[in-house]
């Protein structure tokens, strides 16, 4: 059956070749030629001529990531009791309750974090 389909549709497309003029011929013909001309070029990439600058600026990420030290940014750091033992145990820093003012809140504030 295959065999069949391939001589009738040889067939039909050289009739409907024959029934064309000399100078619609000659056209088809150049334009097969441009084509398998092309074929025969290598194949320019246009995504190739982005490859280094993209590379080029991962690298430059990456190292402001490993730069920086802190790649998760400030909310994932974790905070120790031992940073704020440092801070209270601080002569020179700010007094945290002055004349008692604020004790209840401190008070609090400790219950808050200890439930």
């Amino acid at each position: 059956m295959t065999d069949e389909f391939e001589k009738r549709t040889r067939e039909v497309l050289e009739e409907s070749t024959a029934r064309l003029d000399g100078r619609t011929r000659s056209r088809l013909t150049q334009a097969r030629h441009a084509a398998l001309a092309q074929l025969s070029q290598p194949e320019r990439h246009w995504w190739r001529a982005y490859v280094p600058a993209g590379a080029a600026a991962a690298v430059a990420v990456l190292a402001v990531v490993i730069w920086s030290g802190n790649p998760g940014g400030p909310a994932s750091t974790p905070v120790s009791p031992v940073d704020d033992l440092e801070l209270l145990a601080d002569a020179e820093s700010q007094a945290f309750v002055d004349d008692g003012e604020d004790l209840e809140f401190y008070e609090w504030a400790a219950g808050e974090t200890e439930s």
